[in-house]
């Protein structure tokens, strides 16, 4: 983890919130390096406490995410409310952060206190460097701890929040458009199509943990060797085993109870053990192909991810290496490509990411 950026965190939350003291600044110090404050062992009674704030809350047309380093957020819960997002969502960001074993962030926590040091110096924030100095020194001397906001940023400012992981920022224009399905029997199915490194796998994992969906991906459904031929690969889509994904997966798919598919993996080019889908309000397919027109209309809502040919290189390259990078330039981009000017995917989408909002 690193420092650097804290300074314009710290500067921005001054300027959101004049109240600030020492205390609270201390607070915002050790969420940006340690997260949610305490490790959540009670899951039941956080969520009862979250919709007993929710519902004292009221609903305010303000910044939802409120960055305060690079890992976190704090989200406020107005803001939310404004939004008619629901607050199990909200929680479900909230556990998944605060159920994060942490490693040790004590110099990155110290980091923090000399930028501190430095912005009150320069008098970017509200006190003075005596204040600081003084408070440093009662809080150091019962060591590194959470604290409460002081009691005049709590009558000014009235905070509402949950430390969110960062990562859920990019999700908010998709959870918005997402939470107008509440007309759409459940279970409710989302389909992530688009490029290679896009960001596919990470917004179906990230979708999965608010929505409490489970995820399929389409890397389970490659062709078997046997099934490789030179006509079959010249389809668009050729490569996925689309078939058995219809039998396997899209008729079983809107049915409330459970059900299994057989995975294939593409080490031992054999199938490999069964993947059970629970969840039974909402499901994510995250994959290429994952719109194939031999599928029907499955789905509820389409996401295409989408990428610059540059950027989609040099993540490939990071990610697989640069050998596995020029089969992936000259064998499945290619094919990629074909399918989605084929089906024109994009354009039937409804909602486009980029690779810019996307990690």
């Amino acid at each position: 983890m690193s420092s650097v950026g804290f300074a314009a965190y710290l500067k921005q939350q001054a300027l959101l919130h004049p109240s600030m003291e020492a205390q609270d600044v201390m607070k915002l110090c050790f969420q940006a390096a340690f997260g949610a404050e305490h490790i959540l062992t009670d899951k039941d009674k956080a969520l009862e406490y979250l919709k007993e704030e929710f519902g004292q809350t009221c609903a305010e047309n303000i910044d939802v995410f409120e960055p305060i380093s690079h890992e976190y957020s704090r989200c406020n819960i107005a803001a939310w409310k404004y939004l008619n997002l629901p607050s199990n969502w909200l929680f479900q960001m909230f556990y998944h952060t605060a159920s994060i074993k942490r490693d040790k962030q004590e110099a990155f926590f110290i980091e923090c206190l000399d930028i501190v040091a430095h912005c009150v110096k320069r008098g970017f924030l509200p006190f003075n460097m005596e204040e600081w100095e003084k408070y440093i020194e009662q809080y150091m001397a019962a060591g590194i701890r959470p604290v409460h906001h002081s009691e005049s940023y709590r009558f000014n400012e009235s905070p509402a929040y949950r430390i969110v992981k960062t990562e859920y920022v990019s999700l908010l224009v998709l959870l918005q458009s997402i939470a107008s399905l509440s007309y759409v029997k459940e279970p409710k199915i989302i389909a992530i199509d688009g490029r290679a490194a896009s960001g596919k796998t990470t917004m179906a994992s990230l979708l999965s943990q608010v929505l409490c969906g489970d995820v399929i991906h389409m890397d389970d459904f490659f062709l078997p060797m046997g099934l490789r031929t030179k006509e079959r690969l010249s389809r668009s889509g050729g490569n996925i085993h689309y078939e058995r994904f219809y039998t396997e997966v899209v008729t079983n798919i809107k049915n409330k109870e459970g059900f299994l598919y057989r995975t294939f993996d593409c080490g031992t080019m054999d199938y490999g053990k069964s993947r059970i889908i629970k969840s039974d309000k909402w499901r994510i397919v995250e994959g290429s192909y994952s719109c194939h027109p031999s599928f029907g209309n499955y789905m509820d809502y389409l996401v295409f991810c989408d990428i610059s040919s540059v950027e989609q290189m040099n993540r490939i390259v990071k990610r697989n290496g640069q050998e596995m990078a020029q089969i992936f330039e000259t064998q499945w981009f290619p094919m990629e490509e074909q399918y989605f000017e084929a089906e024109d995917i994009k354009s039937k989408a409804d909602i486009v990411y980029t690779n810019k909002q996307i990690p």
